[in-house]
């Protein structure tokens, strides 16, 4: 019988690109086991088409497997597919409970946040790890379990007739291949502290326009049509606003099709940079070294100051001197240069 393995992936859009190459590497040591994610809605859909993965378990925290009654539901569920195997890449206490309570035989991952009690297989992060980037994180965690890698590039799947489909959506408004295409995406969903400012993204976009004859897009999740809306109101160039009004898959398809893409330190940063789009990534709060966008096409953009990175989600100074510090030029000519 082929092994059966769950894999418990990270919570995040980034996070759960940035593990992919984990993910691959699980797949490499193991071909002929049967793997299975264990992922939160609607994170499943990056996971659509990935070669590493047969099955897709939701595990819906904020519907059915809610409170004290919806883990028990989800521990009956997990216990129920009788896995062998249980790899946690993310960290949470709750994720090797779940492995435990349904009887898993073997449990493997870091030992944080007091889980190792709960593992058959516990690793500690040592601080060499803790200095690299987070795709590092997960693939040290596979090696010291005795996995092989299978590369260290981020990738995500794309259907052909999801490009299709998005090729479709710009056409309606006047895009075609071979225009120039400057994505925006000016949201960041874990604070104020990662999103530089909306009227510096218009002026940016506004230059990629004039300069280069660019097609604007500005994208967005449905809680951050404010911002993109923000953006859109500051620009004097045309520009087509698709904020809240697609699924992550078609944001997907639609990232694909940039030319380059100007962004916060976020999910489709990450999305991005694993679909090999060039990007500019604006940083403030956070550490390019351990959550910049993985890939060679892309550039970093930020002004240093002593406070950073804090990694809160708001400034405590109220002053957001990292973001305040970086102008509409530096990200343009940034642009410009990997258009070129």
């Amino acid at each position: 019988m082929r092994e059966k393995v769950i894999v418990r992936v990270t919570n995040w859009v980034g996070d759960l690109v940035m593990a992919s190459p984990a993910l691959a590497g699980i797949r490499k040591s193991r071909p002929d086991a049967e793997i299975t994610a264990l992922v939160r809605p609607p994170l499943d859909m990056l996971l659509l088409g990935n070669p590493a993965i047969d099955h897709v378990m939701p595990l819906d925290r904020r519907g059915k497997h809610s409170g004290p009654g919806g883990l028990v539901r989800a521990v009956g569920e997990i216990r129920g597919k009788k896995f062998d195997t249980a790899i946690l890449l993310q960290n949470a206490f709750e994720a090797a409970l779940l492995a435990f309570l349904a009887n898993i035989p073997e449990r493997m991952g870091y030992a944080t946040d007091g889980r190792g009690i709960l593992l058959t297989n516990g690793v500690k992060v040592s601080s060499e790890t803790r200095k690299k980037h987070q795709v590092y994180y997960y693939l040290d965690l596979i090696e010291k379990l005795g996995f092989k890698t299978d590369g260290h590039a981020p990738k995500l799947y794309l259907l052909k007739e999801e490009i299709s489909s998005a090729w479709g959506l710009l056409n309606k408004f006047g895009i075609k291949k071979g225009d120039v295409i400057a994505g925006i995406n000016p949201g960041a969903q874990y604070g104020v502290s990662k999103r530089w400012h909306p009227e510096r993204f218009g002026q940016a976009a506004d230059g990629l326009a004039r300069n280069t004859g660019a097609k604007v897009i500005i994208f967005g999740g449905h809680g951050e049509t404010d911002t993109a809306g923000a953006v859109r109101a500051s620009m004097r160039e045309e520009a087509v606003n698709l904020a809240g009004k697609t699924s992550l898959r078609e944001l997907m398809a639609l990232i694909k099709t940039c030319s380059v893409f100007i962004t916060n330190d976020s999910g489709p940063m990450h999305i991005a940079a694993a679909l090999d789009v060039p990007t500019v990534a604006v940083f403030g709060s956070t550490d390019p070294t351990a959550t910049g966008p993985f890939n060679k096409k892309s550039v970093v953009v930020r002004e240093p100051v002593t406070c950073s990175p804090c990694f809160k989600r708001t400034c405590p100074y109220k002053h957001y001197a990292c973001l305040e510090r970086v102008n509409a030029g530096k990200v343009l000519k940034a642009a410009e240069e990997l258009l070129k």
